[in-house]
């Protein structure tokens, strides 16, 4: 078999189907891909080859290709006729559903700039966001329509409003079933994108301050998508031949659990765009419907936040589900804990490939990645950097550490965005000569593979020792009564910090700290072990994309 190194000059030298190149990206000379489309615009109309095949799937309802793109056409056209074009700001917040998909590709046909708004906020909050990119035109579903209607639109420069799945309207705003209801008009607007203008601006999940916007050209998301590519074909290339009698791949058909407004949500709906895969969504996220949905629609892939996907594992029907058609399970937004990797390892013997990624909103999602073959024996490990990709590992000063020493993770590459929106400070904070700071503590093994070890902010410092969360956390989910679990450091008087645990127990079960304590004492470091174990029956605070708000826990807990 073919080594990683062998497979990848094959597919990314001169003439190869990935062929790398470089160009001249905000003053730094990057590794880029040579074949791809210049525009999302241009994934868009490609899409149009898919036709009749099956696009988004909403619980009963079933849109195709070819209807999704006689709808994109209307909206496309209604936006144009309220003077929305290039480089406008069109600010989408809804739910999962269909209408969020045939949103974004309307915005992006007319060089516009989707605004991904975080369904989860507030109605303050969200008119931050409209306020701060300077949106002029709002798609959003009824709820959310219903939280910023007459005051709060009253005071932006709104000149267009689409409402999905509401009820009634103010005056000027339009229904989707208004869009609907117009003619077709056959093409969309004429409009010229270069692959560096800007495509998005996504807010980051903003565990503490303000959000920011980061702003995403086209070539970040179509570099996005083209990565992901490589890395299903890298895998099969390295794989060898197929087994006599094996079928042969057909398209993907996913149930999509991240929340589209979320950078791995934008992924999944611009690959599978793309490829003419099938998007499944969910109103909210549910593991008995997730699983039948599954057995239901023949899903060959589910993707989500480690707790989705551990909670669907564990959920009793996954015993009883035909599981039989998923080849995938990708996880992403937060750390997999290893013994999850096992599991899938365990029940699915071989017939499923997990994947898990590395990336953040700055980085147009995943720039590092674990699958194919050399995933279970680095189970902990978030995988090798993807071509076009740069790695460095660096101290506070910015300086590279010792070759396997642990310091701030840097990346750079075609991926990275170009800053925040209107934020110039946080950009030069975040951001030096094209190098993005993680806010990652990492480091790097002699093999290559990438080890995140935890949120440099999270990471505990007791008594002069760096106890890195995500380590302990890992080791406490090996135990069977846990099922869930945040580390995080509580102030104390004697050592600057102590480690705490807040555990969340299996339905029937019971652990006191001290079985807790005895548990990971053949595991970890005594110094690592915590000192403040909680057992909590409320479930851990999350953000929108499944990240624990270990800032609510550090406050309660340290009140308490």
């Amino acid at each position: 078999m073919p080594t990683r190194a062998e497979s990848l000059a094959l597919l990314t030298g001169p003439g190869g189907p990935f062929e790398i190149g470089t160009a001249d990206i905000g003053g730094q000379t990057l590794r880029v891909f040579t074949k791809v489309p210049t525009s999302l615009r241009d994934v868009w109309a490609a899409s149009a080859a898919h036709g009749d095949a099956t696009f988004l799937v909403y619980q009963d309802e079933r849109i195709t290709f070819a209807e999704a793109h006689v709808q994109v056409r209307k909206l496309a056209a209604h936006l144009s006729s309220a003077g929305i074009g290039t480089g406008d700001r069109v600010a989408i917040a809804m739910r999962n559903y269909p209408e969020w998909v045939l949103s974004f590709w309307a915005v992006q046909s007319l060089g516009a700039i989707v605004v991904s708004m975080n369904a989860w906020w507030t109605a303050a909050e969200t008119e931050y966001g409209l306020a701060d990119s300077g949106a002029v035109a709002l798609i959003a579903d009824g709820e959310r329509y219903d939280r910023v209607r007459g005051e709060v639109l009253g005071r932006l420069p709104i000149s267009a409003v689409v409402v999905v799945r509401g009820g009634a309207l103010d005056a000027g705003h339009a229904s989707w079933a208004d869009i609907l209801a117009l003619e077709d008009p056959g093409t969309l607007p004429a409009v010229e994108i270069a692959a560096d203008d800007d495509a998005t601006i996504l807010y980051t999940s903003g565990t503490t301050g303000s959000p920011k916007g980061a702003v995403g050209s086209n070539r970040n998301h179509i570099t996005n998508i083209f990565n992901t590519l490589l890395n299903g074909v890298l895998m099969s290339v390295m794989a060898g031949p197929a087994a006599e009698g094996t079928p042969p791949a057909g398209r993907a058909v996913a149930l999509w659990t991240f929340p589209f407004f979320h950078i791995a949500g934008v992924t999944g709906v611009t690959l599978l765009t793309l490829t003419g895969g099938c998007i499944i969504s969910q109103y909210k996220f549910d593991a008995a419907d997730a699983l039948a949905i599954v057995e239901r629609e023949h899903a060959t892939i589910v993707a989500g936040v480690p707790t989705v996907v551990r909670t669907m594992l564990e959920h009793p029907d996954a015993a009883t589900r035909d599981l039989s058609t998923l080849s995938g399970i990708s996880q992403g937004g937060s750390p997999v804990p290893p013994d999850s990797i096992a599991k899938i390892e365990t029940e699915f013997a071989g017939k499923v490939s997990p994947a898990n990624g590395y990336g953040l909103t700055e980085t147009t999602s995943a720039v590092i990645a674990n699958s194919g073959p050399g995933y279970f024996a680095h189970k902990d490990s978030v995988g090798l950097p993807m071509p076009g990709t740069d790695v460095r590992i660096v101290d506070e000063d910015g300086n590279d550490v010792a070759a396997g020493g642990v310091g701030e993770l840097w990346v750079r590459g075609p991926n990275n965005v170009r800053g925040y929106w209107n934020k110039p400070n946080e950009t030069a904070e975040a951001f030096t000569d094209g190098w993005f700071h993680t806010g990652d503590a990492g480091r790097v093994a002699p093999d290559g593979y990438v080890y995140v070890v935890d949120r440099i902010k999270d990471m505990v410092l007791r008594g002069g020792e760096n106890v890195y969360c995500a380590e302990v956390e890992a080791a406490i989910f090996e135990h069977a009564a846990v099922a869930d679990v945040a580390v995080f450091g509580l102030p104390d008087a004697r050592l600057g910090e102590e480690v705490a645990a807040v555990v969340n127990l299996q339905p029937g079960m019971a652990l006191t700290a001290e079985e807790l304590r005895a548990f990971l004492a053949g595991r970890l470091a005594t110094f690592k072990i915590p000192s403040a174990i909680f057992v909590r029956t409320a479930e851990l605070p999350r953000n929108a994309t499944g990240k624990v708000l270990k800032k609510d826990l550090r406050a309660e807990y340290s009140a308490g």
